[in-house]
């Protein structure tokens, strides 16, 4: 039996307005996915002609969970988004040349040619660089809460993890701390289904991911993923809420990873059907049909908008090609941080 809330859909603009966004908001979200996935899609293109060196991953079908997700934070809020939440940097302000310079490997980047592609955030706009091993980016948001707590700040940490990554040991360790000093953090479990080749039904016997924050002592909720506005509507609450000291929220995110799990896995072991059935749900297409029909988005915004988000994009594309390489003697620069780089409102 489910424990967590589901999440209702946004059913008026109206209640939107009462969520903190008016129409231009909606247009900017609608603009800022379609550049995420700009991103990504030329990225790859760019990956196939070998100007992207190791890997490359996508979160194809989780623009609008990370996007969302992204307006809900307050401007001093700090988030640990992970490889698929490019929506997440994008909405933050990372500007989509840097992003291609981190994926060029060039000085540009945010990790100035330092480390491979996904692993990058910009500390100025409140956002830490991810590792590898996925859920060990919960207990830095914790230790982040932590610190808001001590310092007496009214500042929420964000911190985003997988399906698959919940069965790691330092997800329920973040957790328990997280519920027992009732900290200011919220949650984001994006469930794409899909632990690389292993399914939900082999990677935990609950019904929902969100039912466990009942154990940890705190709120759980499903929301539907491909649904900008519910996503935002229950980020927003849930960090609002941690910000008035109600403790963190798990939020699940239901998604489908629409592709492999990076460029060189082709996701034969997916099957047809359940692509077929979620592309009918793309939150992009999704989204757009929302705005024609309740913020009247015309013919000629919509096309001012895509021309613009083609017309960043290449511009971005040349910008970073044009980005140097790191100098090899520079290898060991900011191995430590220098006190100019902890002179930012997140670090204070």
């Amino acid at each position: 039996m489910a424990i967590a809330r589901e999440a209702e859909p946004v059913s008026s603009l109206h209640e939107i307005r009462e969520a903190g966004l008016d129409r231009e908001d909606l247009l900017a979200i609608y603009r800022t996915m379609l550049i995420t996935r700009g991103i990504e899609e030329r990225g790859h293109i760019l990956y196939k002609q070998g100007k992207i060196p190791g890997s490359f991953y996508t979160g194809r079908g989780n623009e609008a969970s990370a996007v969302g997700v992204a307006m809900a934070m307050g401007p001093d809020d700090v988030g640990t988004p992970l490889h698929r939440d490019m929506g997440v940097h994008v909405t933050r302000g990372v500007e989509p040349w840097r992003i291609f310079a981190q994926y060029m490997g060039r000085e540009d980047g945010p990790t100035r040619g330092r480390d491979g592609n996904v692993h990058m955030a910009d500390s100025q706009l409140g956002l830490l660089a991810m590792v590898s091993h996925l859920p060990a980016m919960l207990p830095v948001g914790v230790g982040c809460a932590l610190a808001f707590r001590i310092r007496e700040e009214r500042r929420v940490a964000v911190s985003w993890y997988g399906e698959g990554a919940s069965a790691r040991g330092d997800a329920h360790e973040a957790m328990n701390m997280a519920g027992v000093r009732r900290l200011p953090i919220v949650f984001i479990c994006d469930n794409n289904q899909w632990a690389y080749s292993t399914p939900t039904h082999l990677e935990y016997a609950c019904e929902t991911l969100a039912d466990r924050a009942a154990a940890y002592g705190f709120d759980g909720v499903v929301v539907d993923g491909t649904d900008v506005l519910a996503v935002y509507r229950e980020a927003k609450r849930a960090i609002e809420k941690a910000r008035g000291g109600g403790g963190p929220t798990l939020i699940e995110s239901m998604t489908l990873r629409m592709e492999g799990h990076a460029v060189h896995d082709d996701a034969f072991y997916v099957p047809k059907e359940l692509f077929e059935e979620w592309a009918k749900r793309d939150p992009i297409e999704r989204f757009r049909s929302w705005l024609r029909e309740n913020a009247e988005m015309t013919d000629e915004e919509e096309d001012e908008i895509a021309a613009g988000v083609k017309r960043t994009l290449s511009q971005a594309i040349e910008r970073a090609d044009s980005s140097p390489l790191p100098d090899p003697s520079t290898v060991t620069d900011r191995v430590f941080a220098r006190p100019e780089d902890l002179d930012t409102p997140h670090h204070k």
